[in-house]
Parts: structure tokens; sequence; C-alpha cells
């Protein structure tokens, strides 16, 4: 059994035109020989009446526990019926089922579950009844028998997860874009689709705030080593993501995100060692207490700094005030992560980053790095020529994208 995940999402499954062309792709797969398995998110985006937004709209500020999840669950299951429907009335026979009867099994953390296992017998049973599972993303259910979901964009991650449990062919994710880009098209001249690119350069991107790929979806297909693709619904063409890529240049893509604060906790003249780490745990400890997630952290005899969404500075000084730190915050932050498997054998990739950014003017608040990332935090209101100056740095519009790859299991 040749199985092929199909994922669709909302925009995918909001009209009965684009349904239309879902039910095909469904076609295609059945033609090719293939066994399909659909996985879909709820309909469309606020304010259309099923998209979860709209739903989380009639519960007000509750937002998580067991009623906010079984109320979202209904998005994708109502996706899942309606598809289903469809497919069948166009004589493909058809099962419609929700995350827990598909086996995806979650730890008991309600708004943003981590899958344990997938236990795909009734799926299997449905392919082997030669009829098409339509599988509600999104969600599963606890040891505890709860209705949980997997936080936003969990549909990618139920469709990786289901990919990797059945020994899938392939997974194709449907969007509504040509997958995934080399920046922002809205913000960034000559930014095009990358057509191919390994398993851990999406993970970065979709960690630095590609919107794409669902950063954990990402993340347990890296970890999994289980090949997807992204593709446009009404084109099929898209990025191919693969873990056997031989790198051909040193930026595959470049990212910006949102607003965040820089927060520099200097420590007073501590001399001890211990007392100074006795500090340091105390600072991360409260900020871990307070739920405020951190990221580019740097320790060093300056002191610690780190990075938070948003424009937090008041509430990091007010959680900090009293330990032995003088709290210095910047806020109006945008982090620019710069991201290429080539980097780790091309020198002076860095040193193009900042000149590129200085002869563009924009300031360098903070910088960090990884194997295949480097990551600048600047002024929110540079974000956008920051990004077109590393872009245009890197060639990045007109640089042939197709490097090598074995195309067994990636292709359609």
């Amino acid at each position: 059994m040749k199985v092929a995940v199909l994922k669709f999402g909302g925009t995918s499954v909001a009209s009965p035109e684009t349904r239309r062309i879902a039910v095909e792709r469904i076609r295609e797969a059945l033609e090719r020989g293939e066994s399909p398995v659909a996985v879909v998110s709820a309909m469309g985006r606020a304010p259309e009446p099923y998209a979860t937004d709209s739903l989380l709209s009639l519960i007000g500020d509750a937002r998580s526990g067991p009623n906010a999840d079984m109320l979202l669950a209904s998005g994708e299951l109502i996706s899942a019926a309606v598809l289903a429907s469809e497919l069948e009335s166009d004589g493909i026979a058809a099962v419609a089922l929700s995350g827990a009867q598909s086996g995806i099994i979650t730890d008991d953390v309600h708004g943003d579950a981590t899958i344990i296992r997938v236990e795909p017998q009734r799926v299997r049973k449905v392919l082997e009844a030669k009829k098409v599972p339509v599988i509600a993303g999104f969600q599963g259910i606890s040891e505890n028998g709860e209705i949980t979901t997997l936080g936003r964009g969990g549909t990618d991650l139920t469709a990786i997860a289901l990919g990797h449990a059945l020994d899938a062919e392939r997974i194709d994710v449907y969007t509504d874009v040509a997958g995934a880009m080399t920046a922002d098209p809205r913000r960034v001249n000559g930014a095009h689709t990358i057509d191919r690119a390994s398993l851990e350069e999406m993970t970065e991107l979709a960690q630095h705030g590609a919107k794409i790929m669902h950063h954990k979806a990402a993340d347990y297909a890296q970890r999994m080593r289980m090949p997807y693709a992204i593709r446009s619904l009404a084109t099929g063409e898209g990025t191919v993501v693969d873990a056997r890529l031989e790198p051909r240049k040193p930026v595959t893509g470049v990212t910006a995100s949102g607003r965040v604060t820089w927060i520099r906790a200097i420590r007073g003249d501590i001399e001890d060692r211990q007392r100074r780490m006795q500090v340091e745990m105390h600072m991360f400890e409260r900020l871990a207490s307070a739920n405020i997630s951190i990221d580019q952290v740097t320790i060093n005899q300056a002191g610690v700094m780190f990075v938070v969404e948003g424009d937090r500075g008041e509430d990091i000084r007010k959680l900090l005030g009293d330990l032995n730190v003088a709290v210095r915050v910047r806020e109006a932050c945008s982090k620019l992560s710069v991201v290429g498997e080539g980097m780790r054998y091309e020198p002076g990739v860095i040193h193009r980053i900042v000149s590129a950014l200085s002869a563009a003017n924009v300031e360098i608040i903070h910088a960090t790095d990884s194997n295949i990332t480097v990551s600048i935090l600047i002024p929110s209101d540079d974000a956008a020529r920051a990004e077109q100056a590393v872009h245009d740095e890197f060639h990045l519009a007109t640089q042939d994208d197709k490097a090598g790859t074995d195309e067994k299991t990636v292709t359609t």
C-alpha cells in the first residue's frame, strides 16, 4: 500500500470551489495507484463561522481547558465530514474520522498538546476497505480520554505524525501559496518560492517567523527524518523538503519576526561566581514561572541578554526588579534570521550580513548564531529594509534553488 497523506489547510476547504480542487487532488492520488489520507483544518479564517477564531469568540476569555478544546475540535470535525461527503458525492468512498479515532494520542495539556504516539489501526482499516480517510487535524485524545488540541497550525503536525506512523510514500501540505519563500514577498522584492529545502532549514525558518509551516510540525518531521512538500492547492507547485540535499548556496531564506523586546540584565558588583550563578538561576526561574519564553540568550561577563516576544519591558523590570541586577530594556525590535545549510561550508557569511545591514543603515542591536542560522536583532521599523538588503546580498532573487536530491519519496 503506497500511502499519500494530503493536508488541506483552512483556505483549501473554505468554499465549494476550493474543496472541488481538493477532491481532484485526492482523485489524482487514486489514479496514481496511491492510497490517499486527507487531513483537514477548520474552514476558512475569521469571520467565517467555522474558523478557529470564530469558534473561540463564542466563549470569550476561556481560551484553554477541556471545554475550549471540545469546542475548537468541532471546526475540523465539520471540515472532515463535509469533505468526506463531497468525495462520496463524486463517487469516491470516504470516511470522516476525528483525531481520537485516528489514534492521535497526546498528553493532557489543553490548547497546546504534545503528541505522545500515533496508533493508526482505524485509519489502516479504512484504507484496506478501499476508502479515503478524511481526518480532522489539530486534535487528539489524552490517555485520560479527553479531547485535546495541538495549538495553532496543529493540522500540519497531524499530517506529519500520521505520515510517519503510516510509513507514507509522500506527505503534501496544500496551502493557498506556492510553497516556502526566500523571504516575505509582501516586504521583499524578488522573493520567490524555494524549490528545495532541507528538513533542518525548514525547521529553522518555521521557528524564526516563516508562517508557511507550523514549527512543531517541521521539528517533528526533522526528528523523524520524514520528507514532505508544501504545495499550492491550485497549481500543485511548491517546495520539496527533504534530508538528502547537497547545499549549493550559503543562504536559503530570510525571515523576520514580529515585535520583540531585548533585555540586558547587568549583575551589579557580584564577584563570587556561585552568587552570580544563583542570581542567574533566580532570573530564569522567575521568567519560567511567569510563563515567559526567552530567545537569543547570551551569558557572559557583561551580563545576561535575551529576547522576549512583544513589548514587555515594564513586565520584565517588575519581575526582576528586586534582584541584584540592573535591567536594561529595548522594545520595538525584530529578529532577522538568515537560514542556510550552506553557511556551514562557506566562510564569511556573517561578514556579508553585517556589511549588507551597514550599507542599508540598519542598526545591529544583538546577534546570535547556530550551525545554519544567524539571528540579528534590529529596530522593527527597519525590518523590511534589512530583509531586502540581505536578500539582495545573497542574490536570492535570481539564484538556482534546484539542489540535487534523491527524489524517491518526495515528488509527485
